[in-house]
């Protein structure tokens, strides 16, 4: 249950840090002496440019085998030379890039679980399964969290993307995986819990889709391995009676369950399964203006809101920013582990989620008790807000 926000996907990981020799009055080369050694990266247009590059060089540090470049080291007197040749594309200063630094998304800074990491719980200890399209075995910001999978469904992406049969060939999974539990590394993202492990539950296919068998399945599974967090951000406007079946199981045998209410917003009375069922904490969604999501499923079943609307987090190969009631349900999830691994259990954590949640001053149909308050469930202050 996510949307992409505004249409426009985020994936920038890295930076430029590097200038050309004909702008490089930010650059080290500004200040080189004209006999000055430097490194820089030449492009040429023919044979005789490369010709050219390769006799000038004092030393070559790199020949690409498909592109018309080389880098090379050279005096700055030899590079300039080389710059005013009409063989010569570019000369380039070999300038570096530089991974971006943490970000803290809004959505994780608005329920204050920054204080609660800042207070020593990451929620070590707890285990939440992701229960979705797989997570990204290989992404920076999970593998150190990641602890073991299962799939139900095929993946579909490829010796490259299906590393491992439950890996995330959608997007949505790791989306979900990185606001409950991205690490806290100074890179990317990082969570409402940092230290947890995740598991991936893979129940939907490249498609977002899947039966109510393999979900049912999917949950089952998470009880049997005692695992403490079975987060869903799927559903459906129909119930099923094998997945009730599954949810009650798995809560009477500890887990705590969440979902996402739905995205049928504007409407009323209008929350989807499995969030509907009584053992299933059901969440809406909010935007940075503390106001309803215009997507979010509301009713009676509603017990909590979380941040849902335009939420930067993982997805497979990079970051993006998506938004859906599936944004909403990990910022749960994530808190529950850090309630559990502090001793709650499934009831407690639920009870406790409800009863610290901030009053936004919406209908309980549209936030249930409130805004989750990660620092308040834990016992810390967070007037910060």
């Amino acid at each position: 249950m996510a949307r992409k926000a505004n249409g426009v996907s985020r994936r920038n990981i890295l930076k430029v840090t590097g200038g050309s020799l004909a702008a490089a009055g930010a650059t080290g080369l500004a200040s080189a002496a004209p006999t000055d050694k430097v490194e820089v990266n030449v492009g040429f247009k023919s044979a005789r440019g490369r010709a050219m590059t390769r006799s000038s060089a004092d030393e070559i540090v790199r020949e690409f085998d498909s592109i018309e470049a080389m880098t090379i080291r050279v005096s700055k007197r030899a590079a300039t030379a080389l710059e005013k040749n009409p063989n010569i594309r570019y000369v380039e200063e070999n300038g570096t890039m530089q991974a971006l630094g943490q970000t803290l998304p809004w959505g994780i800074d608005r329920v204050d679980a920054e204080v609660a990491h800042s207070n020593g719980d990451t929620g070590s200890g707890a285990d939440i399964a992701i229960i979705d399209t797989g997570i990204d075995s290989d992404h920076p910001d999970l593998q150190a969290n990641i602890g073991s999978g299962k799939s139900f469904v095929k993946c579909r992406g490829g010796k490259k993307t299906c590393r491992n049969n439950w890996d995330d060939d959608n997007e949505h999974g790791t989306h979900c995986a990185g606001i409950a539990d991205a690490v806290n590394n100074g890179q990317g993202v990082v969570g409402v819990s940092t230290q947890a492990t995740l598991h991936a539950v893979k129940v939907l296919s490249s498609r977002g889709s899947g039966s109510y068998s393999d979900i049912a399945a999917g949950i089952e599974y998470v009880a049997d391995q005692g695992w403490d967090v079975g987060s869903m951000s799927l559903g459906g406007s129909s119930g099923s009676a094998t997945l009730r079946d599954a949810c009650q199981y798995a809560v009477n045998n500890g887990v705590f369950l969440v979902a996402a209410a739905g995205n049928s917003g504007p409407c009323t009375d209008c929350v989807g399964y499995p969030a509907a069922y009584p053992e299933v904490m059901a969440v809406g969604s909010t935007n940075d203006s503390d106001g309803l999501s215009y997507f979010s499923s509301t009713g009676p079943e509603v017990e909590i809101a979380a941040p849902g609307s335009s939420i930067y987090s993982t997805v497979p190969g990079g970051y993006d920013t998506l938004s859906g009631t599936s944004m909403a349900c990990p910022h749960v999830a994530g808190a529950a582990g850090q309630l559990m691994a502090n001793g709650a259990s499934n009831t407690q954590a639920r009870d406790t989620l409800k009863q610290t949640a901030e009053d936004l001053g919406l209908s309980a149909n549209e936030t249930g008790s409130g805004l989750l308050d990660v620092a308040s469930a834990l016992g810390y202050d967070s007037s910060d807000n």
